[in-house]
């Protein structure tokens, strides 16, 4: 019976700052495991268009993208949500009122307000994207406006109770740390593709990995029995059923070949 392999991204394929490095051990095996006929999948927080090449060319069977609010598998999109217009324009005024630094993904492009704070952590995002060639230019006043999730920096003058109040209503709040969260529709997640994908394939569960690094990770990590940190996300080893070595120190390759996966 194959097996299906969940990756998250950011320090868990690829190193989490400016270097950008994929392992040479990670290429190995991802090629590996799927010479032995296992399946692989991508599993980010990033939406659609801002998975990298030099990522896809990892080579990946499918992709769950944006928190399980888009879903491609075998070049075929499964699933696409994206939060009606009307309430995307009703969120962008709330943060205003809010005072946080939003941006907006959707699965073709990200989107701005140059009418909210400027804090350092956005300052620093901005950067990483233009040196990257991303553009940059979507706006929320501009006609195609809409996104499928929402990250949004916090400085000491916003009004999160204003912000929790209204947002957990309709969004899982996800607290990354430094004042970043991260805002995804109700219903969805990165366990939600998981479901999604394990129906289609019938595939079952216990033939099922996800190896992630962060707090984003944990409803994909918590939805299959065979979860794996990366050595060094200390946060989360205590939800997981294995922990393996630094992404820099053979962490993939170490962890499918503990499970015997290459």
């Amino acid at each position: 019976m194959r097996s299906i392999i969940f990756f998250d991204i950011d320090g868990t394929l690829v190193t989490e700052d400016e270097r950008a490095i994929i392992p040479q051990s990670t290429m190995e095996a991802i090629a590996l495991t799927r010479k032995k006929g296992n399946l692989t999948f991508i599993n980010s927080g990033r939406t659609a268009f801002n998975i990298s090449s030099k990522v896809k060319k990892l080579g990946f069977d499918g992709y769950i993208c944006g928190c399980g609010t888009y879903i491609e598998y075998s070049g075929n999109v499964l699933l696409s949500h994206t939060v009606e217009k009307d309430e995307c324009r009703r969120i962008a005024e709330l943060m205003r009122k809010c005072w946080v630094t939003p941006v907006y993904e959707h699965r073709d492009g990200y989107f701005f307000d140059d009418k909210t704070p400027a804090t350092e952590g956005f300052k620093e995002f901005m950067e990483v994207f233009v040196d990257a060639g991303i553009d940059v230019n979507g706006r929320v006043e501009d006609e195609n406006f809409g996104f499928d999730k929402f990250v949004i920096w916090t400085n000491p003058d916003s009004d999160m109770e204003l912000f929790r109040r209204e947002i957990e209503k309709d969004f899982s709040i996800i607290d990354r740390g430094g004042g970043f969260y991260e805002n995804v529709p109700l219903g969805y997640s990165k366990a939600t593709g998981i479901s999604v994908i394990l129906d289609k394939l019938g595939i079952s569960i216990e033939n099922a990995y996800a190896i992630g690094d962060s707090t984003n990770d944990l409803p994909m990590l918590q939805a299959v029995p065979n979860s794996i940190a990366m050595g060094g996300s200390e946060h989360i080893y205590h939800y997981v059923s294995y922990v393996t070595t630094p992404i820099e120190e053979n962490g993939i390759y170490n962890a499918l070949k503990h499970f015997e996966l290459i």
